[in-house]
C-alpha cells in the first residue's frame, strides 16, 4: 500500500506487507493515522473531530463536534507529522496557532474544558444530561499534548516562543484543586448546573495516572501528594498482586482483574513508562504484562471467534457490532470485536507481537485499512467491517508507533519542568 494519504489502500502481490521493511510499514501507518487529525480534522477550529464515517452517516448530526481527549492525542501526532516531514515546520506551527486560539475562546469550567465541543463554536456539547461542564480527564490528555507542543516551540523561533507563551496560560488556568471537591481525590466532573452531581471520583487503577500528575504538576493550581496517595492509590489498596493468564499483574484494575488495552495507552503517550516507577508499580513492566494478558486471552479464545490468534488480538475499547463497548479479556467483555488500536499503541511494550498484528491487518487490504489507517474495529465472526474512525483510537496509535521509533512525545512532555516537579512531588523516579 502506498505510504500517502491518497490512492487504494487495498494491497496488491507487489505491495503486501511482506515486501515492507518494519519501518516502511510503520511509516505507512503512522502517516494514514496522522492524516485523520490533518486532512480529517474540523476546518474551523483545527481539533480532532470525535468520528468519522466514511458513508457520511453520524449519529446526531455530530461531524462538527470535536474532542478533547482525541484532540490532545492529535496535537501529538501532529508533532510527530512535522518531526517526519509529512508537512513543514511553517505548516504545523500555523495549524496548531488555529487549535490554541480556538481553545482560548471555548468554554471552560474551572479551567477544564468539557469533553466535546461544537468546533465552529466553541460551545460545549453536553455528553450527557449532566455532564455539561468540566471533565477534568479529557483536559488532562488534551494538557499532556499540549506540553509536548509547549517543549517542542519553546526554544524556537518568536511566533513559535509566542505560542508556548499561550499554551503556558492555558495550562496554568486549570484549576485542578477545584475538582477535589474539598476532599484528596480528584473528582471528574463538575457542572455549572449539576455541581458535582456526577459523583465520580477518580480511584485507580485505569486510563487516568497522568491526571494525578498533571494535577500535582501545576505551578498555580497544583494538589498536594496526599491526593494521590489517598484518592488514586487509595491508602495503597491499589496494590493487588494476582495473575490472568498466568501472567503477574502488581495493581488493582477497577472493576475487572485485567482492563481494555487503552488504560496501557493514554496515559503513557507523553509519560514516559520507561523506568517510570513509583511505591505501587513499575510501569513500563506493568503494562507490558497486561499487554501480554490481552494477547494470551486472545489466543486461547474462549469464545471461539473467528479470527482471534497470534496474529490478530487486542481488545479495549471501541465502537462494537451493536453500539460502543469496553471490550476487554475476559468473556462477559470479549464480543468478538478486534481493534486495533489495541495492538498497535502496545507497540512500545510488544514490539515484536504489535508488528506482526500490523502486518496481517494491512494484508487484509481495504476491508480494515483506508484513507485514515486501520478502521476502528471489526469482527471477523460477525462479518462487520465498519469503515469508521474514533479519534480517541486513532491518536494513540500514531503517537505509541511514534513513540517507538524515536521517542519524540515521550522525551517532549518528560523534559517539561512543571512535569519534572509533579513527578517528584508524587515521589516517582524516571
Amino acid at each position: 500500500m502506498a505510504t500517502g494519504c491518497n490512492g487504494s489502500s487495498k494491497a496488491s502481490d507487489d505491495d503486501a506487507a511482506g515486501n515492507l521493511s518494519d519501518d516502511a510499514l510503520l511509516d505507512s501507518v503512522q502517516h494514514r493515522t496522522f492524516n485523520y487529525f490533518w486532512d480529517g480534522a474540523e476546518p474551523t477550529s483545527g481539533m480532532a473531530r470525535e468520528r468519522y464515517h466514511v458513508d457520511g452517516v453520524y449519529p446526531e448530526n455530530d461531524k462538527n463536534i470535536v474532542t478533547i481527549g482525541g484532540s490532545g492525542f492529535g496535537i501529538m501526532a501532529i508533532l510527530s507529522g512535522i518531526d517526519r516531514g509529512y508537512v513543514t515546520r511553517t505548516q504545523g506551527l500555523e495549524r496548531l496557532t488555529k487549535i490554541v486560539g480556538f481553545l482560548e475562546k471555548a468554554d471552560r469550567f474551572h479551567g477544564a474544558f468539557p469533553h466535546w465541543l461544537n468546533g465552529e463554536t466553541g460551545k460545549i456539547k453536553p455528553f450527557g444530561e449532566k455532564d455539561d461542564g468540566g471533565d477534568l480527564v479529557e483536559t488532562a490528555f488534551l494538557m499532556q499534548g499540549l506540553l509536548a507542543v509547549h517543549q517542542y516551540y519553546v526554544n524556537g523561533s518568536d511566533d513559535e516562543k509566542a505560542l508556548a507563551a499561550r499554551i503556558d496560560n492555558i495550562w496554568r488556568g486549570v484549576e485542578w484543586d477545584w475538582y477535589r471537591n474539598g476532599q484528596n481525590v480528584l473528582y471528574w466532573h463538575w457542572s455549572p448546573d449539576y455541581g458535582w452531581a456526577m459523583n465520580f471520583p477518580v480511584h485507580g487503577y485505569n486510563e487516568c495516572l497522568v491526571m494525578y500528575v498533571l494535577a500535582a504538576s501545576s505551578p498555580t493550581h497544583s494538589v498536594p501528594a496526599n491526593v494521590y496517595h489517598e484518592g488514586w492509590a487509595e491508602n495503597g489498596a491499589i496494590v493487588s498482586p494476582h495473575e490472568v493468564e498466568s501472567i503477574p499483574l502488581q495493581l488493582r484494575y477497577q472493576g475487572t482483574n485485567a482492563g481494555p488495552l487503552f488504560w496501557a495507552h493514554y496515559s503513557f503517550l507523553g509519560l514516559n513508562p520507561t523506568n517510570l516507577k513509583d511505591k505501587y508499580a513499575t510501569y513500563f513492566q506493568e503494562m507490558k504484562n497486561l499487554t501480554l494478558v490481552n494477547r494470551a486471552y486472545c489466543i486461547r479464545n474462549p469464545k471461539a471467534y473467528k479470527g482471534y490468534g497470534e496474529d490478530c488480538w487486542g481488545l479495549t475499547a471501541s465502537y462494537s457490532v451493536d453500539g460502543y463497548a469496553a471490550h476487554a479479556p475476559n468473556e462477559a467483555s470479549d464480543l468478538g470485536v478486534i481493534t486495533p488500536t489495541a495492538a498497535l499503541s502496545s507497540i512500545v511494550y510488544t514490539p515484536e507481537y504489535s508488528l506482526k498484528v500490523i502486518r496481517h491487518l494491512y494484508n487484509m487490504g481495504d476491508k480494515v485499512y483506508g484513507e485514515y489507517g486501520f478502521y476502528d474495529a471489526f469482527s471477523e465472526t460477525a462479518n462487520w467491517y465498519p469503515k469508521r474512525y474514533l479519534a480517541i483510537d486513532e491518536g494513540p496509535i500514531a503517537v505509541m508507533i511514534e513513540n517507538y521509533r524515536s521517542g519524540l512525545l515521550w522525551k517532549l512532555f518528560m523534559s517539561h519542568p512543571d512535569v519534572q516537579q509533579g513527578l517528584q512531588t508524587l515521589g516517582f523516579t524516571y
